[in-house]
């Protein structure tokens, strides 16, 4: 059976690195994106050039009508999802919690927080042994800010991706008799586009001498971690957290 794998925020960053991997170890892909189409349809491309099956789906993941039509749209054109990749994330400027309204808190929390479990809910329908499914696995893409708290920056991300890491626990646990495993990553300082949304595009750069390794990371490294997770090489293991920060 084909393993069919949805990623979500797949256009670009760490979520482009997972699909292209995902695709070189033979998984059917969904790169899902939110407005940028053409980079989506861009990592689609180079997955199929390798030999894979892959589509791009536009959804925000925000938004519960459009994540049960995406999850739809794949069940009809690659069959059922056996993996499941939470990593659609966003930062908004940086600053104290004391200039932060309550309109950037409502969108930090709806993309990196409900739209997480509102993807993990329609996977674990699918999925579950209780429900008729083959299991499979789910890899929430969390932050080592969770443990870190981002002060003076996002704490608001910081706090979105703390909820990320008890999703993971209370889900791998309430579905472990189902056939589902459920884990995370928490990259540190990766070289990715995200830095830019939150007004300093040459942050890793700033701050890689705080980190053990000394540099950032890629995202090939933190998909290469993700891939393992959904991988039968960790089927023994869920509710784990798995830090990929150079040691920070």
């Amino acid at each position: 059976m084909t393993e069919v794998v949805i990623i979500t925020g797949a256009s670009r960053g760490i979520g482009a690195a997972t699909a292209r991997l995902a695709g070189q170890r033979g998984y059917s892909v969904c790169v899902n994106y939110r407005t940028q189409r053409k980079a989506a349809e861009a990592v689609v491309e180079t997955i199929q050039r390798a030999g894979a099956k892959a589509i791009a789906v536009a959804a925000d993941v925000a938004v519960e009508s459009e994540v049960m039509a995406m999850f739809t749209a794949v069940d009809e054109e690659l069959g059922t999802v056996t993996a499941l990749v939470n990593n659609a994330g966003i930062v908004e400027q940086q600053m104290r919690l004391e200039t932060m309204g309550a309109g950037r808190l409502g969108r930090i929390f709806a993309t990196n927080v409900i739209g997480s479990f509102l993807c993990a809910r329609e996977a674990v329908r699918r999925m579950s042994t209780k429900r008729g499914g083959s299991g499979g696995a789910i890899v929430n893409v969390s932050s080592a800010a969770s443990r870190l708290g981002s002060p003076g920056e996002y704490i608001d991300y910081a706090a979105s991706k703390g909820a990320l890491d008890t999703l993971t626990i209370g889900l791998a646990r309430e579905v472990a008799e189902e056939g589902i495993r459920v884990n995370a990553v928490r990259p540190g300082f990766i070289y990715t586009e995200m830095h830019a949304s939150g007004g300093e595009p040459n942050r890793v750069d700033r701050v890689k001498a705080s980190v053990p390794l000394k540099r950032g990371g890629s995202p090939q490294e933190v998909a290469s971690a993700i891939l393992w997770l959904l991988s039968d090489e960790a089927s023994y293991t869920t509710a784990a957290i798995i830090d990929v920060a150079g040691g920070r």
